[in-house]
């Protein structure tokens, strides 16, 4: 193959930008731009053909939701896969549409310090990095202790207190103010000091995490979409952040729920179906509505709240219906444990599987004098009796037909190169259950 220098590019460019304007006035909008393939959460990925106008409507939309922060000179980190929707529009063409500077991370676990490199002013995320940073703020916070740790407990306390609606007392809001120079801004510092705002999509956010960081004073931003929307549907705006919704809808976008509680969603943003597979097009593609498989409703402000995905939804034995990432949200919050799957559809309980907080299972097995190594101890009684403290705590915050009544371990941890995970970090849940099934069959024996 011919491999080429930037600069040299950038000549061929200059030399030839006459057949460039040529070339690009014979394209229309309606024209295929892409093919990008959804993440397989639910078995084989398909190719989804998105046309240049579909993009350009997502970059319309996603600068008149963001306009009130006041959009100028902006600077985006991008960390996930361009291959990804997501990244795509929001990460790629977004920025470019409206001349921001684009820095690429190294890799997610150098992100923390290309954070502080690049001092990025807008940052698009999917809820998984942002549990991960959590568990690390959280537990970097309990390492400290001291002062330190009730200054920075203070200062989460009095944000969830603002966020929730209610008065702060004089003596609080002197206290708020110290606190944001002494706690929140060192936090905002940690991801560069120019953030302003975080964009969660791909995946549910746990309003929990949500909390988190907005208390710790981050504008965080969550939206809804799919590939098959180019992607974006919806994001929260700045001037009315609704955590526990996913904002409405983008400019000339219209969404509406079905019968089924089904979101469907129209505009230019649809894709023209997926590629070489006319009757899975036909079968989403309905009337000109996509049928994105996902629950949700609209509240009183007009924002969309999501309720699960219409596949992933457990109905157990009494006919219940459950949502699985609602749960493994709750379980994930707790430091023990850094990934979980439920499961229980037709079943009369939940049960899951877990993943232990590696740092924690170091901990645990030096003190226990067990091997390190998760391959070694997924099966260990100790560890799911060390465990189960941990579960006694989640369950005290589901309700009954929530609580995961009994557990195994994970060999290993989810991840992209087992096939476990996504390249946005979700949980292909039908490879999981590949895996662990027949153990997670016999916890109701």
């Amino acid at each position: 193959f011919d491999l080429y220098q930037m600069g040299d590019i950038q000549e061929m460019g200059r030399n030839n930008s006459e057949n460039v304007v040529k070339m690009a006035n014979q394209w229309q909008a309606d024209e295929t731009a892409c093919i990008i393939y959804t993440s397989g959460t639910g078995g084989t990925p398909k190719g989804v053909m998105l046309s240049h106008k579909a993009i350009l409507h997502n970059c319309a939309g996603a600068e008149d939701a963001l306009g009130e922060i006041g959009l100028g000179e902006e600077t985006f980190l991008s960390f996930l896969p361009l291959s990804h929707s997501y990244e795509h529009t929001a990460g790629q063409f977004f920025p470019i549409s409206i001349g921001a500077e684009i820095y690429y991370a190294e890799s997610v676990e150098s992100l923390s310090n290309n954070m502080l490199e690049a001092k990025p002013t807008i940052m698009t995320a999917v809820p998984r990095l942002y549990e991960m940073l959590h568990q690390r703020i959280a537990a970097g916070v309990k390492k400290t202790g001291g002062s330190k740790e009730k200054l920075f407990n203070k200062a989460l306390f009095l944000g969830q207190k603002h966020l929730a609606g209610e008065s702060l007392g004089i003596g609080e809001k002197i206290q708020d103010k110290v606190l944001d120079k002494l706690v929140r801004n060192k936090v905002r510092a940690r991801f560069g000091g120019r953030l302003k705002a975080l964009v969660s999509g791909g995946a549910p956010l746990n309003p929990d995490i949500a909390i988190f960081f907005s208390a710790l004073g981050l504008r965080l931003l969550q939206g809804y979409g799919q590939t098959e929307t180019a992607p974006v549907v919806s994001v929260n705006r700045p001037s009315l952040v609704k955590l526990h919704t996913v904002g409405p809808p983008l400019l000339n976008t219209e969404v509406k729920i079905g019968e089924d509680g089904e979101i469907l969603v129209r505009g230019d943003l649809l894709m023209q179906g997926y590629w070489g597979n006319e009757e899975a097009t036909r079968a989403t593609i309905i009337d000109g509505w996509v049928h994105t498989g996902d629950i949700g409703e609209f509240d009183e402000d007009g924002y969309l709240i999501i309720t699960d995905r219409k596949k992933d939804i457990i109905v157990n034995s009494g006919g219940d219906n459950l949502a699985p990432q609602r749960i493994e949200g709750i379980i994930c919050m707790e430091p023990e444990i850094s990934q979980a799957m439920v499961y229980g559809d037709k079943h009369p309980h939940i049960v899951a599987l877990l993943v232990p907080d590696d740092e924690w299972l170091k901990a645990w097995a030096v003190e226990a004098g067990k091997p390190p190594l998760l391959a070694d101890a997924a099966q260990d009684e100790d560890l799911l009796g060390a465990l189960r403290p941990a579960i006694n705590q989640i369950n005290a915050k589901l309700s009954n037909i929530e609580k995961v009544r009994r557990f195994i371990i994970a060999d290993e941890p989810f991840t992209i190169d087992n096939a476990q995970m996504t390249p946005t970090m979700k949980v292909r849940r039908h490879k999981l259950k590949e895996v662990y099934g027949e153990r997670l069959e016999l916890l109701y024996s």
